[in-house]
């Protein structure tokens, strides 16, 4: 009887080594990778409204321009909105910086009279408006630079979705077995679609309910907190925190503390009813990534790609899970990213 000498871990611990050196290598290539994950992804959405027009017999140069006029006019509407929105709340914070050092001042009067002592420079590192909104700003300074590239990106979108027609012919000529090649890719591109349309659809809910609430209660800015919460909505698990948190500080400091619960019923309220009763509603099993995978997928390509991983990191593991679903011996991993619907069907 032969005895292999192979060590029986020998090819997984070569597999993680593979993973490991792929990972190193796209996160020091994010500059170029970020542009190219964030062409495909708006070629994906872009090509339902390019098929359509096509249907209604528009030329299909003439429906380019069309859905890429869309896309720029959203584009800066969005810079414009931000970058005026973020500049005018930078020139008032020193105000609100002054507002809450005399809030505190007068909370530790307060618990002074009742024999208690506390500093109000140690209050102030802890609740902090500016370090709040310069987290924030951070992440969309990130995407900012990142759209810096857009002529970059726009002309990644013209050629993709010029080629996106031949690539079934090419791959039939090509691959000995291209129709189950073309399932997958079908599947991938009409999961991702589906996806970031009903996320769109309830970010724009979310954040058009969040500015005008905002306004009703008369906190400065509810444009700005949004546009804030319509792209944090698309941040699994912590985008919708991350996006409340500077607004609810603002509410205290401007309008004090009845005003700060009434934002925070808002907010809870608004991402109780479209996030965890509508989204889920209109998703259905679509996403089929457990919590946990969801979570995790999130920490994981925000560490690779920044900011712009952190807002994709459901569609790449989505994409990573249908990947692994077509073959059989990765079809375990698919499993084990899903959630438990997969194990009834």
């Amino acid at each position: 009887m032969e005895i292999s000498s192979k060590p029986v871990g020998l090819p997984i611990l070569i597999t993680l080594a593979a993973f490991v050196v792929v990972v190193a290598g796209v996160r020091a290539a994010e500059a170029v990778v970020v542009p190219f994950l964030l062409s495909v992804f708006i070629a994906i959405i872009s090509a339902p409204a390019l098929q359509w027009l096509e249907i209604k017999r528009v030329p299909r140069w003439l429906a380019m321009f069309i859905v890429l006029g869309g896309i720029i006019v959203v584009f800066t509407l969005l810079s414009i909105l931000i970058g005026s929105s973020v500049k005018g709340f930078s020139e008032d914070l020193p105000y609100y910086q002054q507002r809450l050092s005399g809030l505190l001042a007068q909370f530790n009067a307060w618990v002074g009279l009742h024999g208690g002592s506390v500093s109000t420079d140690t209050m102030i590192s802890y609740i902090n408006p500016g370090a709040a909104m310069q987290l924030v700003a951070d992440m969309l300074n990130g995407l900012g630079s990142v759209f810096g590239n857009i002529f970059l990106i726009l002309l990644t979108v013209v050629f993709i979705l010029f080629e996106a027609s031949s690539v079934p012919r090419k791959l039939r000529a090509g691959l000995p077995n291209a129709d189950k090649s073309l399932g997958v890719f079908s599947a991938i591109a009409n999961n991702v679609n589906r996806y970031l349309a009903i996320k769109t659809i309830t970010s724009l809910a979310t954040g058009s309910a969040v500015a005008l609430a905002l306004a009703v209660i008369g906190v400065d800015y509810p444009l700005l907190w949004g546009i804030i919460a319509f792209l944090f909505n698309y941040i699994p698990s912590i985008g919708s925190f991350i996006a409340a948190v500077p607004a609810i500080l603002l509410a205290l400091i401007q309008l004090g503390a009845g005003a700060a619960f009434i934002a925070t019923a808002v907010y809870v309220v608004i991402n109780v009813l479209i996030g965890n009763v509508a989204e889920p509603k209109l998703m259905g099993r679509q996403v089929g990534l457990s919590t946990l995978v969801v979570f995790l997928s999130m920490v994981f390509w925000g560490w690779v790609f920044g900011p712009v991983g952190m807002f994709l990191s459901v569609p790449l593991t989505m994409t990573a899970k249908l990947a692994l679903e077509s073959g059989p011996r990765t079809r375990w991993l698919a499993v084990l990213l899903g959630n438990d619907a997969v194990l009834h069907k």
